[in-house]
């Protein structure tokens, strides 16, 4: 398939081949983009953005609704892409299909809704007899660089904010997985959207990636990845603005008054939706020593229903992971935490990229599991003495994304919500929970800004204050 770029498809001498995880099979392939092709992109976005600033919030809201439409009318087919080029079951991934048109829809509103606000200058001596007010202008070529876990959702978290608020953007797909961002910029181009609007261009993340954060004509980065890549951003992305979505290992507390069974059905969820490859994936259990075995043992039944089958079925709970690679990775750490005093109370085997869902118990601060992301379908559960230890243990990390806790104490609810360092922290759930309205990001590891669609809006705005002089009367 080819790419997006100065305006017409394109594709290029080196390519990329998109490999379906769990057959292993080729089932496409992507342009290499050159650095030409690179120069092409941004060169296009630089016009786009003389175009789009001038632009009624009307006729872009206008554009982004028939898109969410010819979204709706083909969710069946993307969401068959979504599960070929990632191996997420195949409700999984319509539930992610389904979403797109109306963040798209809710985009269109929110773009519209830009305003100001009057200044009271006179309360300052000397400033009598002018009149202040602020604008909300766009901010300019916006690249945004998205992870493959969810093809659909985080591009569009990124690209209809952008464009509702009158920008251009560049968006560059992770290469395991590109097809479902073209099929979205299919979208876009036939409701309307002006060429030189959305540049969508494939290839690796050293060779385009950087190359476009680097360059001073874009004034707005978008990612979502790994801390390391998000850390060399901003060590290269100059003065501009950067919003990074990057790693975490989220915690869940189980205290002693929780519903157990309650508790471990949401841990599984938490734990194996998309084979755990979600940034908000629960990672870390923290039961209280009073209900530890008991937990345990409640989660065997939930874990079990997670079976690894074909994606493209529609019973299938869990497929494989992105790579054979990532599931060694995983199994390697599991590894290590049971030479360090874990064991596996469930799971743990891998063939090829399947890796079949794992309880690591007896995980402490140290290991691999209990101080990284695994990004894998892996729980590491941890015995805690009381509400203090175990908000401790919860904070014992560099990351901050998403925590959460069961527990039927108002006070232990509350306490958690207050001291617990996460920018997204849930009662009575684990941290994989998400509406696309709400605000989202990072503390700590995990990043700076907020997505959600009427924050992101405002990260790819700049507020300009104007000052009228002489009316002294």
């Amino acid at each position: 398939m080819d790419m997006f770029v100065g305006g017409r498809w394109q594709g290029s001498p080196a390519e990329i081949d998109v490999v379906a995880p769990f057959s292993g099979e080729v089932i496409d392939r992507v342009p290499a983009a050159s650095p030409e092709q690179v120069e092409e992109a941004l060169a296009t976005a630089v016009q786009g953005a003389a175009l789009m600033r001038t632009m009624p919030g009307a006729a872009r809201a206008e554009i982004l609704r028939k898109a969410a439409d010819l979204l709706d009318a083909d969710s069946e087919k993307i969401a068959r892409t979504m599960c070929l080029e990632v191996g997420k079951p195949i409700t999984e991934a319509r539930g992610e299909a389904s979403r797109l048109g109306e963040m798209f829809r809710l985009a269109s509103f929110e773009g519209t809704q830009l305003r100001g606000e009057t200044l009271p200058l006179d309360a300052q001596a000397g400033a009598e007899g002018k009149l202040g007010f602020t604008l909300r202008i766009p901010t300019g070529v916006v690249v945004a660089i998205t992870p493959f876990n969810y093809p659909g959702l985080l591009v569009v978290h990124k690209i209809a904010p952008a464009l509702a608020a009158g920008n251009p953007v560049i968006l560059k797909p992770a290469s395991q997985a590109p097809l479902t961002a073209l099929a979205i910029t299919e979208k876009l181009i036939e409701a309307g959207l002006p060429a030189s609007a959305l540049q969508t261009i494939t290839g690796g993340g050293r060779s385009v990636g950087l190359a476009l954060v680097s360059d001073p004509r874009v004034r707005k980065v978008s990612f979502t990845g790994s801390t390391q890549v998000g850390e060399e951003i901003t060590r290269v992305a100059g003065v501009k603005r950067l919003s990074l979505e990057l790693g975490a290992n989220c915690p869940m507390i189980v205290m002693p008054d929780a519903d157990l069974e309650a508790a471990a059905a949401a841990s599984a969820a938490g734990g194996y939706v998309n084979a755990g490859q979600v940034c908000i994936s629960l990672q870390r259990v923290i039961a209280h020593q009073e209900i530890y075995e008991d937990y345990l043992d409640a989660l065997r039944e939930p874990v079990a229903a997670f079976r690894i089958a074909d994606p493209l079925l529609d019973d299938t709970k869990m497929g494989a992971m992105v790579a054979e690679e990532e599931a060694v990775r995983v199994t390697e750490w599991i590894d290590e935490a049971v030479a360090s005093g874990a064991r596996v109370v469930m799971g743990g085997e891998r063939e090829g990229a399947r890796l079949s869902p794992t309880v690591v118990a007896d995980v402490t601060p140290g290991m691999k599991l209990s101080d990284y992301e695994v990004f894998g379908p892996t729980l590491g559960v941890t015995k805690a003495e009381g509400i203090d230890h175990a908000i401790a243990l919860a904070n014992d990390s560099s990351y901050g994304l998403g925590a959460g806790i069961f527990t039927n104490d108002v006070g232990h609810a509350m306490r958690f919500a207050r001291e617990v360092d996460a920018g997204n922290v849930h009662i009575n759930w684990t941290p994989l929970w998400r509406a696309d309205l709400m605000p989202y990001g990072g503390l700590k590891g995990s990043g700076i800004g907020k997505e959600g669609i009427r924050y992101a809006v405002e990260e790819m705005t700049e507020l300009k204050t104007v000052v009228v002089h002489g009316l002294e009367g």
